[in-house]
């Protein structure tokens, strides 16, 4: 790839996508953000120089368009970062169809189409793909059904790139991160705060409570995780394809075994 490459960040208004798309500017890269939201991406390009090109990736009209966007504009399309996500908590028992298919068509299906469109162009750059699935793709948690599995099924997607076109020169590998702090983040931990009861402390105690086992005792930052990816992205990263990348504060290095040894672990409600 050249130096100076052209790369799409999707969920680029926030969080990880954000770090992402500021860490590639702040290297020289040019960069096309998308999002459903007009406004975060305004204002992340006023800040960096990227390029806001506002999309729903469920819509496969929608992401037509914008790779197209991308490559009327640049030329040609070096990189791509995955990365717009949302969750539902629930069970197999308790999730809604509606629950079930705005998860999976918003973490699975959406990169399915955003990686088929801008897949020719990938190519004929002899690119990369980094998707940011989550720990949750490796492990499971308690009503965790439909965000645990659509990641474990992009991380499988990206993988099926690696095989099907690293003989063409694609690379595609996957970033499973941990808590991070980022607004999806924040909304979970403020309901977590709420429902267990951890006062004033909000969201701040909430990570503070979630991230206790982990090793690194905190949560991550968006920076921390747009290290891993743009690192990825890039020539240094040449020989890594298909990989599952854990930015995670070590937590998925823990035998949950072990854990009472150091802690006492009672259950916050019955069957909890």
């Amino acid at each position: 790839m050249p130096e100076s490459r052209v790369v799409l960040v999707t969920g680029g208004g926030t969080g990880i996508g954000e770090a992402t798309a500021r860490l590639l500017r702040s290297a020289g890269h040019e960069v096309v953000i998308s999002g459903r939201r007009p406004d975060p991406l305004h204002r992340v390009a006023e800040e960096t120089g990227a390029f806001p090109c506002p999309a729903d990736t469920t819509d496969p009209d929608a992401v037509r368009h914008l790779v197209e966007a991308a490559v009327e504009r640049y030329g040609r399309l070096d990189g791509l970062v995955v990365n717009a996500g949302t969750g539902r908590s629930g069970g197999v028992g308790e999730l809604s169809d509606e629950d079930w298919d705005t998860v999976l068509r918003t973490n699975l299906t959406g990169p399915f189409l955003v990686m088929r469109a801008a897949l020719p162009h990938l190519l004929e750059a002899r690119g990369s793909v980094v998707a940011v699935a989550s720990v949750s793709a490796l492990r499971n948690g308690v009503g965790n059904a439909a965000y645990a599995t659509s990641k474990a099924g992009l991380l499988q997607l990206c993988r099926s790139l690696a095989v099907d076109y690293g003989p063409r020169g694609l690379r595609a590998n996957t970033v499973c991160p941990s808590w991070v702090r980022t607004e999806m983040a924040d909304r979970r931990m403020a309901r977590f705060a709420e429902e267990a009861g951890l006062g004033a402390g909000g969201a701040g105690a909430a990570y503070e409570e979630a991230t206790r086992l982990l090793p690194a005792r905190r949560p991550g930052e968006p920076r921390e995780v747009a290290e891993a990816i743009t690192w990825l992205l890039s020539p240094a990263a040449s020989f890594v394809n298909g990989a599952a990348l854990t930015v995670d504060g070590g937590v998925t290095a823990l035998d949950a075994g072990t854990v009472p040894f150091d802690f006492r672990v009672i259950p916050r409600a019955e069957g909890g």
